[in-house]
């Protein structure tokens, strides 16, 4: 017989299986033995109160052989012969978007602007080490995208727009914890992606898709309002059935050229702010209610949201144990971004604090029309690098200094590698951001007692949560509303907010290619 459960334990009796048989065994009224196979179906931490629980949902077999057991295989025919799909990004759209087409019968030729992982490793170790972006390889452009190397959050809200499971159950077939088929906020973690990506690259390649790496796409060939194919950096004129516009949202020069071409764009809400980094023993006391960690439950994260001022407030991409890193894409702009390896085991917990800009916003760039607001990024971007020395260094405050005007003497240990620089983030940042953070902040006080303390740092500028463009398209058959063909997809598109959703609008797109 099989049967799922739902129980309550302590975290170290959740640790381990050989703790909570026992438990199972006597709530079946069934002798230990006879309980011959469980599998977690979800877990997650309820922490509300000093009595910490870790709610486990289970699947139990007992009184009969376990089932048979491992991960789902997934099939990638042989495509080497078969009709050609351009896919210009190689980012989590990119990626899951070829793999499906391989399922349906389709060649993907994949265009990538970056490096492979293993080289694109050494550009990134370049910008901390000596303050070197290459605009083409970095924390946003190469093989596996921004998420490669910003931590691997696999959490989405977006479960009505595809099957998260089976994107889940993909990335764990190709090297994936098990654990990310039931943790409550799934992580991988940025030590152990570039590996993953790699066997997500072999199955593409073992099938007989095709991945390009170092190759831009400079220019899109239409004719009678039908994409036909593309043009490459190299002057490579490159076929295919049709085109998936899969780039990420940092991919400036590709929303300009659509721009010059005349093909509709759209302006989109995003969000600026800073990132903040507290020490994670304070975060973990606050979130524990002062109950030592220890080894049974995880580095402490928060989720807090404000509306200020009729304006959202919010913490964006919260990393526990995690680091800030330098995201910019070009020179001459400061870009702060956050990541945790699996074990989310830095002394540091850091999180975007961010705004929600709108149209009326952006009145100063009005002359830029479309890209009104990729202009205002840009502009925050160049101000941040200006005012943290001209380098890679950070204009960062102490939090509280921040909160009351007040330029910071001395600046606590941080986990941003290039270094920061003291600067009232006041002088640079605009009156109607910095005015809704502050109260944000003294509010997520309020909700999170300690929160609020100058033992934290606030770093600028958190400028690449989304894309400020859209790039509209038909909600039936997924093709832009003017171009047959172009699919745009994923982030840069605006049409997901994360790994999991780009990826499951990959599948999406690829399965309208293929009807």
């Amino acid at each position: 017989m099989k049967k799922t459960l739902e129980i309550s334990l302590t975290p170290r009796l959740a640790s381990n299986e050989a703790y909570y048989k026992p438990i199972i065994a006597k709530k079946l009224r069934i002798p230990e033995k006879k309980v011959s196979f469980i599998r977690i179906l979800r877990k997650s931490i309820d922490a509300r109160k000093g009595n910490i629980k870790i709610n486990l949902r289970l699947l139990v077999y007992f009184n009969e052989p376990a089932p048979g057991q491992g991960k789902r295989n997934f099939f990638y025919q042989d495509v080497s012969n078969r009709e050609e799909v351009i896919v210009i990004g190689a980012g989590p759209a990119g990626l899951f978007a070829a793999l499906r087409l391989i399922e349906l019968g389709k060649k993907p030729v994949i265009l990538e602007r970056g490096k492979d992982v293993s080289e694109r490793k050494k550009d990134i170790a370049l910008i901390s080490r000596e303050q070197i972006i290459n605009p083409e390889s970095n924390y946003c452009f190469g093989e596996g995208g921004a998420g490669t190397f910003s931590d691997g959050k696999l959490y989405t809200r977006s479960r009505k727009r595809g099957d998260v499971k089976r994107i889940l159950e993909i990335f764990h077939f190709h090297g994936a914890p098990e654990n990310i088929l039931y943790e409550f906020f799934p992580h991988i973690g940025t030590d152990r992606l570039p590996g993953i990506i790699k066997n997500i690259r072999n199955s593409i390649l073992n099938a007989g898709g095709e991945i390009h790496f170092d190759t831009k796409v400079t220019d899109l060939f239409i004719r009678n309002h039908e994409v036909e194919g593309v043009l490459t950096h190299r002057f490579d004129k490159i076929q295919g059935r049709a085109v998936i516009l899969a780039t990420g949202h940092s991919a400036r020069d590709i929303y300009q050229m659509l721009d010059r071409k005349g093909i509709q764009l759209e302006l989109k809400s995003f969000a600026v702010g800073i990132r903040i980094e507290h020490p994670q023993e304070l975060i973990d006391s606050i979130q524990y209610h002062g109950i030592f960690r220890g080894k049974y439950l995880p580095a402490a994260s928060y989720s807090l949201v404000r509306q200020v001022e009729g304006r959202g407030v919010f913490s964006f991409c919260m990393c526990p144990g995690g680091f800030i890193v330098p995201s910019a894409t070009s020179s001459e702009e400061i870009v702060v971004n956050g990541m945790s390896s699996s074990k989310r085991n830095s002394p540091f917990a850091n999180s975007g604090i961010v705004v929600e800009i709108k149209e009326k916003d952006l009145a100063e760039f009005s002359k830029f029309g479309v890209m009104a607001g990729l202009q205002f990024q840009q502009n925050l971007e160049h101000l941040a690098w200006e005012y943290g020395g001209k380098r890679q260094t950070a204009p960062a405050q102490r939090m509280v200094d921040f909160i009351n005007g007040r330029l910071s003497q001395s600046l606590p240990g941080v986990s941003y590698a290039p270094g920061v620089y003291s600067v009232s983030m006041d002088t640079w940042l605009p009156d109607f951001i910095t005015r809704r953070l502050k109260q944000g902040l003294i509010a997520f006080d309020q909700r999170m007692k300690g929160f609020l303390t100058n033992e934290a740092t606030v770093l600028g500028v958190e400028s690449r949560t989304s894309s400020p463009v859209r790039v509209p398209r038909d909600y039936r058959s997924l093709q832009h509303s003017q171009v047959k063909n172009l699919f745009p997809c994923g982030e840069g598109s605006g049409y997901a907010g994360g790994i999991v959703s780009s990826a499951m609008d990959g599948e999406r797109v690829a399965e309208r290619i293929a009807k």
